[in-house]
């Protein structure tokens, strides 16, 4: 029987590209979403993956809405975390209202999704949790102290889970992606995104495809022996 994923955010971008790359493996894929309900349809109909819709950020919208997915597809064996936001702005300019709202989704959707998911995976003694977060949660971000504060949090977050998940045969590693050229990237504005290929030492932006690859494989079944770690995918841009 085929393992049933989640791919938070997973209707667009790096989400959609894990969501494929599952797919490709023979994973029973869904993804979920939070706003934009024509694009989730869009990539339902694409794609064949059905699409749930809740706030990744709401706890109790997230017990239930993996209890639905439960319930309509399957026990949950792989969780991938990919939900993210950005507020950007100095901290001088940033509202607390920018400050919460990031870090209840980027790093609240994580703990809302293990508290959902990680105790039946104890329980079956398998699991997989992958939990992406970034390169400016590594080496930090002007402009971001939110979305770096988060970021940073879920590689944390991924030891810590990695050490309770160990002896059940539940794994949690995180991914750590430079810029890709997501829509994401592309609202930078031109000149700000060629500073950045600049300090890239492969010299371009990645794309969502190497990252989901790096995902399908902490996913697997022979990814058994791969936990807590963090896997930097970035075309070099910051190597510690």
């Amino acid at each position: 029987m085929a393992r049933v994923a989640i791919v938070t955010g997973g209707t667009r971008g790096i989400g959609k590209a894990i969501c494929l790359a599952l797919q490709e493996d023979g994973v029973t894929v869904v993804a979920n979403y939070g706003g934009n309900e024509e694009k989730a349809k869009a990539f339902t109909e694409e794609t064949g993956i059905p699409a749930y819709k809740w706030d990744v950020g709401d706890h109790q919208a997230t017990l239930a809405g993996c209890e639905r997915v439960e319930q309509e597809v399957g026990p949950i064996d792989i969780v991938v975390n990919n939900a993210g936001i950005t507020r950007d702005g100095t901290l001088q300019r940033m509202s607390f209202e920018d400050w919460d709202e990031v870090i209840r989704i980027n790093l609240g959707g994580c703990f809302n999704m293990a508290k959902a998911c990680f105790p039946a995976m104890r329980e079956r003694k398998w699991g997989r949790i992958v939990n992406i977060g970034s390169i400016n949660g590594q080496a930090g971000q002007y402009g971001q102290v939110n979305y770096a504060a988060a970021k940073s949090g879920i590689h944390g977050f991924t030891k810590a889970l990695a050490q309770e998940g160990a002896k059940y045969g539940v794994t949690v590693n995180a991914i750590a992606p430079g810029y890709i050229d997501t829509d994401m990237v592309a609202a930078v504005p031109e000149n700000v995104l060629q500073k950045i290929v600049s300090r890239i030492p492969i010299g371009r932006l990645g794309h969502a495809h190497e990252i989901a690859r790096g995902v399908a494989f902490l996913c697997a079944e022979d990814g058994a022996f791969v936990t807590g770690s963090t896997l930097s995918i970035n075309g070099g841009q910051h190597m510690y």
